[in-house]
């Protein structure tokens, strides 16, 4: 389901704070592509998304931006990715 993928993008940007498309869509088992079309969406729905290109590049958060998800446990977002 999108939503859950996008909520665990999310989740790994926050974690990770740089990462791949490529690791992006191993760990969540789509496509490249998916992963892209998903930070499209992201960034749309007000996520400040960043890419970066080259050696050490990959998706990012602004390093400010947080969310805080009510609600979940400490063990729900490991359940999402």
């Amino acid at each position: 389901m999108r939503a859950d993928r996008l909520l665990s993008i999310l989740l790994l940007l926050q974690v990770n704070r740089r990462i791949t498309a490529r690791e992006l869509a191993q760990r969540l088992e789509v496509s490249e592509r998916t992963i892209h079309r998903d930070m499209e969406a992201l960034s749309a729905a007000g996520v400040p998304v960043l890419a970066e290109r080259g050696t050490g590049g990959g998706w990012a958060l602004l390093e400010e931006y947080r969310t805080d998800l009510t609600g979940l446990t400490r063990r729900d977002p490991n359940a999402l990715s």
